[in-house]
């Protein structure tokens, strides 16, 4: 139980470093990214064998193949990409379902604010559907229009997201939710 809780304190330290970075920049650096997903590896293979190792790499492998597409369709930016990677090392693959599914669900509410605050819900809709519609059809290319090249695009720090779901999904553990 005391290697969990040091994996959750390890992972929500990583998450609000990130989504400080993030709500500063709108990136995630390498500096932070490539050694978080080092660290959960070797936290995890420390503290539960070749169990845990092998749960990181899931865990990571989940994440990176999930998002994916999203990252060739230029809707989810490399940095985020890895930040997911890197929670999936330290929290496994399951949990880091929860904290995927979190993100997404915070990010959602981001959006819907952030699309009120600057009046532009019927673009931003539209913008979601093509996003859908090319992510279900495998259309991987990215399109100039939603893409995070756009500077004309609402952006959000998704780091922030991440942030929030984990500390969420550690009190939904914690106290057996």
């Amino acid at each position: 139980m005391k290697g969990t809780q040091t994996i959750w304190a390890v992972t929500i330290l990583l998450t609000a470093l990130a989504a400080f970075v993030d709500f500063r920049s709108r990136k995630i650096p390498n500096w932070l990214t490539v050694p978080a997903f080092v660290a959960g590896l070797t936290l995890r293979t420390v503290l539960f064998g070749w169990a845990g190792a092998k749960s990181a790499l899931e865990g990571t492998g989940l994440a990176l193949l999930v998002l994916l597409p999203l990252v060739l369709m230029r809707a989810l930016g490399a940095g985020d990409w890895k930040l997911m990677g890197a929670v999936g090392a330290f929290l496994g693959p399951l949990m880091f379902l929860f904290v995927l599914l979190g993100s997404i669900l915070v990010s959602g509410i981001m959006a819907i604010v952030e699309m009120a605050r600057t009046r532009r819900v019927r673009e931003t809709f539209h913008n979601l559907y093509v996003l859908v519609q090319g992510f279900f059809t495998f259309g991987l290319r990215a399109n100039p229009k939603i893409s995070l090249d756009n500077p004309e695009l609402l952006k959000l720090p998704f780091g922030v997201a991440v942030a929030i779901a984990t500390v969420a999904c550690y009190c939904a553990a914690r106290w057996g939710l």
